[in-house]
């Protein structure tokens, strides 16, 4: 069996000095195919050192030093892209089609974070005063495990770009996707102690990192809870932190939207990466004078969606993470039920054929929205359809959540989905397609976090403010 006993720290691949294992499973299979040996508060500490040492030289480095150090790793990440994918569908089961958008994206960040070192980003004249913008610090990158290269790469590109040395944690539940990318941080060269991963737990390696007093930075992709903690951590030294935490997004549909493009973008926001995804829209709303038409319609998508081995070039849902993930998830189609919701596609146990590995049918119930399923994360294939009587109600149910991360509408007038869409409690909202837009902000309002990633937003969460009068 592998045994996945490394940390990369101060520019050496070196093994763990802590002794807790983690166990690793395919979610193909559902067995074990690797243990993971995870870092202890030693670890995390010669980590912070050196990216602590290694800050004053980093940050004094010219903008095309730091660009090539940039292309650098978008090269090694290229190069390591057939381990990055397998490592993904193998560990937490997003399909072939998905794992490489993942990977290809993650090269794409140090590309896209190149464009960003001009000197009108860290110097502009306001008056008298000259004001500067200039690295915050050692920076602490908490990944999570659902596309650990693409997590990392977008982290790091731009703190590395605002002259920030890193540590990087990536989830210990997400180990064999990060093994590729720890080599490929290796392999690019950059100089000893800039970027540092170092795996382990929250407790002690999370809190070490998010507490100590020479980390002036903590950004974080994670669940609400473990950022509240992180948050916590932070106060005591005043460090900056961003916050990208969980979401129960809602898909409005209106009652003027064209079912025949609503409703595959419905389906495919909710179940993007077999629903393993702060952003999805696991909440649809539909109005109740096309209710029929469109749960009857809704149904028909998400049963006819395939489910099978990721591999498959016509797979659309694979397995999801592990069996703790399975379970949860069966535990929340259970409740549904429970709490009187009407399973309209899928539902419990796996799909027929597929009784091993982590596979959970797509499941669409329909519930109201003080009920579990609408208002908890469930981080799996399965959406809960609300009914609404008027624009108004469709408002009022969409923003309520503590979540606010992400919100889509499907309309015929785009005016109209336009004035919607102002009315949302939402970071981002999508009409009727799903947009890739890296350099766009990125971020959730209420429990969702605090801050915003994403291009220019994203290299400001790592730079303070500096005036200088003469």
């Amino acid at each position: 069996m592998q045994q996945l006993n490394r940390q990369y720290i101060a520019g050496r691949i070196q093994p763990s000095r802590g002794s807790d294992t983690q166990v690793v499973t395919s979610a193909l299979s559902g067995r074990q195919i690797a243990e993971g040996v995870l870092g202890d508060a030693t670890d995390a500490e010669a980590a912070v050192e050196a990216a602590r040492l290694a800050l004053p030289a980093w940050a004094a480095t010219s903008l095309d030093e730091r660009r090539e150090y940039l292309q650098n790793l978008a090269d090694a990440f290229a190069a390591r892209r057939d381990d990055m994918i397998s490592a993904l569908i193998e560990e937490f089961g997003t399909t072939a089609a998905t794992a490489g958008y993942i990977v290809d994206q993650s090269q794409y960040w140090f590309v896209d974070a190149q464009k960003l070192l001009t000197e009108s980003v860290f110097t502009q004249q306001i008056g008298r005063a000259t004001v500067r913008k200039v690295p915050l610090g050692v920076s602490v990158l908490i990944t999570p495990w659902n596309g650990a290269s693409w997590f990392i790469a977008m982290k790091a590109s731009v703190a590395l770009a605002a002259g920030c040395t890193v540590v990087i944690k990536p989830s210990e539940r997400g180990m064999l996707q990060a093994q590729p990318v720890l080599d490929a941080i290796a392999e690019a060269g950059l100089p000893a102690g800039v970027i540092n991963v170092v795996f382990g737990k929250g407790d002690p390696v999370g809190n070490v990192l998010t507490s100590h007093p020479d980390v002036a930075k903590v950004s974080i992709t994670g669940s609400t809870a473990t950022g509240k903690t992180i948050a916590h951590n932070a106060v005591d030294t005043m460090k900056r932190v961003t916050l990208e935490l969980g979401g129960k997004s809602p898909t409005i549909i209106l009652d003027d939207a064209d079912l025949a493009r609503a409703v595959p973008f419905a389906v495919g926001a909710g179940l993007f990466n077999n629903g393993q995804a702060c952003i999805a829209g696991t909440r649809i709303l539909v109005p109740q004078s096309r209710e029929a038409e469109i749960k009857a319609a809704l149904a028909e998508a998400v049963g006819a969606l395939r489910v099978g081995d990721p591999r498959d070039p016509q797979t659309v849902i694979g397995p999801v993470l592990d069996r703790a993930q399975y379970d949860r998830i069966q535990h929340y189609i259970q409740t549904g039920i429970e709490q009187g919701g009407e399973i309209l596609a899928g539902g419990l146990g796996h799909p027929e054929g597929l009784e091993e590995g982590n596979y959970v049918k797509p499941t669409l119930i329909a519930t109201s929205n003080d009920r579990t399923v609408a208002q908890e994360e469930i981080f799996g294939p399965v959406l809960a359809v609300l009914t609404y009587r008027d624009e108004q109600e469709a408002i009022a149910i969409a923003n309520d959540t503590p979540y606010g991360l992400h919100a889509y509408i499907a309309a015929g007038d785009l005016d109209r989905a336009t004035r919607v869409a102002q009315r949302l409690q939402a970071g981002r909202i999508m009409i009727n397609e799903v947009v890739d837009a890296p350099d766009a902000p990125f971020g959730g309002f209420k429990q969702s976090g605090l801050g915003r990633e994403f291009g220019s937003f994203g290299i400001e969460a790592f730079l303070e403010t500096q005036a200088v009068f003469s």
